[in-house]
């Protein structure tokens, strides 16, 4: 009994602990891309400085946890980050590919956030407050680059 208790309550800290850091987030656009396709979703490409743009970081931290957000991504959105850290090591392929997306999108500052179709095609830029958006801005941002688009 006491072996059943430790692993539920194990696996509840593990099913938390995957909650409070939000929404899960690929790095791979054709493997977003085929995930949007079979879900009937849109593909949102959020191309961030992790380890040294401070309102990435705020995004990361304070609106993509957050309830509002998660919920909104879960039904509408497949997720995709393109980093580009200073610091944190990266895969060298990861990082050629982040370049490549970088360059065909056009991206020259962090955070840009895009709203991709399941094909790839770029449907606009998600303008926010980059200061104070909070979670209910970020999604009527998103929602208005993608209600042309609904999939």
């Amino acid at each position: 009994m006491k072996k059943l208790l430790f692993t539920a309550t194990l696996a509840l800290g593990l099913v938390l602990s995957a909650l409070a850091d939000g929404p899960a987030w690929l790095t791979d656009l054709p493997k977003a891309q085929a995930k949007a396709k079979a879900e009937g979703k849109l593909v949102l490409v959020n191309f961030t400085g992790s380890d040294f743009c401070s309102s990435c970081m705020r995004l990361h931290k304070e609106v993509f946890p957050a309830k509002e957000f998660a919920e909104y991504a879960q039904k509408r959105l497949v997720l995709m980050e393109a980093d580009f850290p200073m610091k944190k090591k990266q895969a060298p392929a990861l990082k050629e590919a982040n370049a490549a997306l970088a360059k065909q999108f056009k991206v020259d500052g962090y955070p840009t956030l895009l709203v991709l179709n399941a094909e790839g095609k770029k449907l606009g830029e998600v303008e926010f407050d980059l200061f104070d958006a909070s979670p209910k801005d970020l999604v009527a941002a998103i929602e208005k680059v993608a209600k042309p688009a609904k999939p």
